[in-house]
């Protein structure tokens, strides 16, 4: 199993931002979680009633571009992201890959091994990770015992579920303006849960991840991503983006006539 081989604005706003995803990578690495950390970090709040604080889950630390599990690779575990990026993705017949999602702190994974006991994606570090592994099998254990141990995990579900919905819904968008604007919003927002910067951003993922994810070639996010910046709605410094105007890229729906004129002008 992958697991196991897994080792336990100005220029000033670019480096926050650079800074930023440095914090979110792994702030401190730590051997173990109990349950209360994580159904807090799942749920975003600490359980007040009595916990079997012995009840413990591991972590393990992957490192940029390793594999936490495979395509076909029997289910085990469901993941928990504690600190870190990643992607998941699934491939055609072709070999060609589809980002599926991108996932940060408190996000669950895996999921997707339930129904068939294997996974149907594969899940890649984008940065090096901090992930608590959940036994499938001791979840379902321990939630004989304390039912609110599987509503915490129902409702993590339907939060990854809810959110994937939203993105389906961002692919039908006919520009691919409304596509880059909400994806920019959308980690934003993320990032702001987070507790990081929801205005300076450091993409983890690359331009052509972002694209598979959209639905769109690598060169209209780039050309996209300029055209905010020209605009100034952002700042871009290769992954570095500072954003100027959420209000505007939330209701973005095209570039403006003139801003195709004005660059071939240039």
């Amino acid at each position: 199993m992958s697991v196991h081989r897994a080792k336990a604005g100005t220029r000033s706003s670019f480096r926050n931002a650079h800074s930023y995803s440095k914090t979110a990578a792994i702030a401190h690495p730590k051997p173990w979680s109990t349950l209360r950390e994580v159904y807090a970090l799942l749920n975003g709040i600490n359980r007040s009633s009595t916990v079997d604080e012995e009840e413990v889950f591991q972590h393990v630390r992957f490192h940029e571009k390793q594999r936490v599990f495979t395509v076909g690779q029997p289910f085990e575990m469901l993941y928990i992201v504690n600190g870190g990026f990643l992607k998941t993705v699934m491939f055609d017949r072709s070999g060609h890959e589809q980002v599926l999602s991108f996932l940060m702190k408190g996000d669950l994974f895996g999921v997707d091994g339930i129904h068939g006991k294997r996974y149907a994606s594969e899940a890649v570090a984008l940065s090096d990770c901090d992930i608590i592994l959940i036994p499938f099998t001791k979840l379902i254990a321990l939630g004989h015992v304390n039912p609110w141990i599987g509503a915490a995990v129902y409702s993590a579900i339907s939060r990854e579920l809810n959110r994937e919905r939203k993105m389906i819904s961002v692919m039908a968008l006919l520009t691919a303006e409304m596509r880059v604007a909400r994806f920019l919003v959308w980690l934003a927002d993320r990032y702001s849960e987070t507790g990081l910067s929801s205005t300076q951003l450091h993409l983890q993922m690359s331009r052509n991840d972002i694209g598979s994810y959209l639905g769109l070639a690598l060169e209209t996010v780039s050309r996209v991503l300029s055209a905010f910046n020209d605009m100034g709605l952002i700042s871009v410094d290769a992954r570095a983006i500072v954003i100027h105007d959420l209000h505007a890229l939330k209701s973005m729906r095209r570039l403006p006539t003139y801003y195709p004129r004005k660059r071939k002008n240039r």
